[in-house]
């Protein structure tokens, strides 16, 4: 069966924390560790608001004023610290035009585990235009590596699981895919994970 669609995460594939100096610098401006901030961002404490934000229990902002809980600073400074944290994030425009190349051969997709301001950031971005569907995690109340996101995707496409590849940065979500059918391609590096998909769709 020929490969008909497409998919690709977002965070850690098309959005890639490039720079690590300003994330480095807020920690330190809060006496931690770039661990320690990362952790309390994706994570959200023991209450886990990082998780229920990317089933769409809660929303972003909520997540967001956790942290700043967290952290113990005002909520005055919650627009600073978050603009701060992503501040060395890069867009690949080369991906995206890539995605946006092979329209309409194939159909493209998003799969992707965020909070419910990825999408306005998706059309602030402008780079919408290079999947025909985007199946967010908390717009959708399901997450990778469940099944239910997968399959969800590939109804939305109206293609088989044979027929779709996935590209992902973590292992569990590629292996995820397979299990359903999906061939996947673990995203180490732009070059290799390239390389792959385009062997794949001769």
């Amino acid at each position: 069966m020929s490969i008909r669609a497409v998919l690709f995460d977002l965070g850690g594939v098309i959005v890639r924390t490039e720079y690590q100096a300003p994330r480095q610098h807020l920690a330190e401006s809060l006496g931690m560790d770039y661990d320690d901030i990362d952790k309390i961002v994706f994570g959200g404490g023991t209450n886990g608001s990082a998780a229920r934000a990317t089933l769409g229990q809660i929303s972003e902002d909520e997540h967001w004023l956790n942290v700043m809980k967290i952290l113990k600073q005002p909520a005055s400074e919650n627009e600073r610290i978050r603009a701060e944290f992503f501040a060395g994030d890069i867009i690949d425009r080369t991906l995206l035009d890539f995605l946006r190349s092979i329209r309409p051969k194939y159909k493209t997709g998003l799969i992707s585990n965020a909070w419910n301001g990825l999408r306005n950031y998706i059309l602030r971005e402008k780079f919408d235009d290079a999947f025909e569907y985007m199946v967010i995690s908390s717009e959708v109340g399901a997450a990778k590596p469940e099944p239910k996101i997968f399959q969800i995707a590939l109804e939305q496409l109206q293609v088989r699981a044979n027929e779709a590849v996935f590209v992902d940065d973590f292992i569990e979500n590629i292996e995820a895919c397979e299990k359903v059918g999906m061939k996947g391609i673990h995203f180490r590096d732009v070059e290799s994970a390239m390389k792959q998909l385009k062997t794949l769709l001769k």
